[in-house]
């Protein structure tokens, strides 16, 4: 990390920091990148709040057991953790049972990148900092090779339930659906998008609407507690969601089965997450497990379908017709880029393309320890996530992530079982040298 000689103590220690979560803040190396992520730190943290969020747990931490760590009076300290919390740099978390708070780091996504737009006005200058994200994310492709290059990515396509296929399809599970997902949550919110707002203050942005993007438990309630967004209940949420598929939108929700904390209703030309898929060929959305399927008979070949694609995976190639002396077009679909979101049969006019069961359904973790054990996994620091977070959570947390484990493949066992192993070699070779 050569550039960081030139950060100041406090954000040194921070940005290492950063390394090891689930999901990364890694340093560019191309110098416009590199001032962008800088700048990004800078902006979001003051040296002090560097200084505190670098000591920071990647899992949720009480605030008794956390003031204990940093050697400082409770109510002192829950002061300057509520402050960043409404930055969103920091995240808080009431026991619905107990009433008791625990905190953590919030991480770059989804986290402190999105709460910095999710509000039209706060203390964040929001041109400088949409141009420093810009930077940063779009500069060079570390960052996205770091979150939507891994088998395990941030967000999931859910299909567009109206242009599934009439004849009966296998079992369509509940947590496939957005009208489930959103409809069978326990508290709604909404904000503003953040890839658009950032985009309308780059001048970039498109026309879509820009006070839609959902937050669903947990992260409603985060979102509503610190003003994020504005609470809503269940239909407006479900407003929301149809008129999101009326405008061509991909509903991306939170990878994982049980209580995900968002669906976005995102567009191709301002989604970070999509971006990843049209710039760099990266699988950044786990697809739907559905497929668009075209009646040839039907097709005008009017290229509606290719036009609205998000990630441009439909092609108009030509097709010769008996009888006819010019080439008819026909769509061609481009597999391995398709997520599966169904917006290229809403779009068609003639009922030609419909979404039908895919051969393989796409593997989508059970909750929010399984999703983040894989991503630890996948970096190799799942070491690094299981003693982090024992150190705050206790058995709780590692007993769930010990059957988050057990649940993988026998070979992605083994490896789990060296990451943790080789943790504590390396904690016996440092001790050694202490004394050598």
């Amino acid at each position: 990390m050569g550039h960081l000689g030139r950060l100041k103590d406090q954000y040194r220690e921070l940005a290492t920091r950063l390394e090891n979560g689930s999901v990364a803040f890694p340093e560019p190396k191309d110098p416009r990148a590199w001032q962008g992520w800088k700048e990004i730190l800078e902006i979001l943290f003051t040296p002090e709040e560097a200084e505190l969020a670098s000591r920071m747990p990647l899992r949720p931490v009480s605030l008794e057991r956390l003031a204990r760590q940093m050697g400082k009076p409770e109510a002192e300290l829950r002061q300057r953790l509520d402050a960043m919390c409404d930055k969103g740099v920091v995240m808080d978390l009431p026991n619905p049972r107990s009433g008791r708070v625990s905190y953590l780091l919030a991480p770059p996504v989804v986290g402190f990148f999105e709460y910095s737009f999710m509000r039209a006005k706060d203390s964040i200058p929001k041109k400088r900092m949409a141009e420093a994200l810009d930077a940063y994310t779009r500069g060079e492709d570390r960052f996205a090779r770091e979150v939507f290059g891994r088998e395990t990515v941030i967000g999931r396509a859910l299909v567009n339930e109206e242009v599934l296929a009439d004849e009966p399809l296998p079992d369509v599970l509940d947590w496939e659906r957005a009208s489930a997902v959103v409809g069978e949550a326990r508290a709604w919110a909404v904000s503003l998008c953040y890839c658009r707002h950032k985009a309308e203050h780059l001048g970039k942005a498109c026309g879509a609407p820009m006070e839609i993007c959902l937050s669903l438990n947990g992260g409603a309630e985060f979102v509503t507690r610190h003003k994020f967004g504005r609470a809503v209940e269940r239909s407006e949420a479900l407003d929301i969601l149809a008129a999101s598929r009326e405008s061509g939108l991909v509903q991306i929700a939170d990878n994982v089965q049980n209580r995900p904390t968002f669906v976005c209703n995102c567009c191709g030309c301002c989604c970070e997450q999509l971006h990843g898929v049209s710039a760099y060929g990266l699988d950044a959305v786990n697809p739907s497990g559905f497929v668009p399927r075209h009646d040839e008979a039907a097709c005008s070949g009017c290229s509606r379908c290719a036009r609205a694609c998000p990630v441009g995976a439909i092609a108009m190639q030509p097709r010769r017709d008996p009888g006819k002396q010019k080439n008819a077009l026909s769509p061609h679909l481009d597999h391995d880029r398709c997520i599966g979101c169904g917006v290229c049969a809403g779009a068609c006019h003639k009922d030609a393309m419909e979404m039908a069961r895919d051969g393989v359904r796409p593997r989508v973790p059970l909750n929010s320890v399984e999703k983040a054990v894989r991503q630890a996994l996948e970096r190799n620091q799942l070491a690094d996530l299981l003693f982090d977070a024992g150190d705050g959570l206790g058995s709780r947390f590692l007993h769930l992530a010990v059957k988050a484990v057990t649940s993988l493949p026998p070979a992605q066992r083994v490896l789990a079982h060296e990451q943790v192993r080789s943790r504590f070699v390396r904690a016996a070779l440092e001790r050694f040298r202490q004394y050598a």
